[in-house]
This record gives C-alpha cells, structure tokens and sequence, in this order.
C-alpha cells in the first residue's frame, strides 16, 4: 500500500550532515527526483515531548538541507511545517502533502 506516494528509492535515513563545523545526523529525509530534498522527519522518542527545541534542531538542519517541508514526530504526536524562505519561518499545515515532484 502506498500512502501519500512518496517512493521507498527517494528515502534516506539516519545519515551525517555538518552545521557549523559540527557533526549531525537526521533522521529521514525524502528526496525529490531532481536531488533536491523534499522533507526532512525528526523522530523521538514516544517519552519525549516535542517543544520548541525540537523544531529549532530541524530548523537548524534545514538551515543546511533546504527542504520545503518539515515534519517532528514522537509516535504520538505529528507536526507537519511549510517552508517560507523569504520569510526565514515555517508555518503549520495539519498534514503533510502528497508526494508530487
């Protein structure tokens, strides 16, 4: 079952990005086919609450991998997030977008 069409070849996990002269690693990224990426999830833990530093850890981030989207998840709670770049801020949205590009 395909859900949200995002295709399996276009997802990446757990690999190491550098910010600031430090190593990072996300979580999951989604790619779009031009290389681009698309999405960037943040997942803890289902005993952590998901509050400010976690959206600016994924902020920090995107600061690097420039995705249009952004998601934080706990298992229990899901936020999804547009980006503005012009505006340097992201707004909500209540679900994440069907894959498209």
């Amino acid at each position: 079952m395909t859900i949200k069409k995002y295709p399996k070849s276009l997802i990446n996990i757990e690999k190491k990005l550098v910010i600031n002269g430090l190593t990072k690693r996300y979580d999951i990224v989604v790619f779009n086919t031009d290389g681009t990426i698309h999405l960037i999830i943040e997942c803890k833990s289902p005993n952590i609450i998901i509050g400010q530093n976690t959206f600016d850890q994924i902020a920090r981030y995107n600061s690097v991998l420039n995705a249009s989207y952004l998601m934080v998840t706990n298992g229990l709670n899901h936020y999804y997030c547009s980006m503005d770049f012009s505006a340097k801020q992201y707004h909500f949205l209540t679900d994440i977008p069907d894959y498209s590009k």
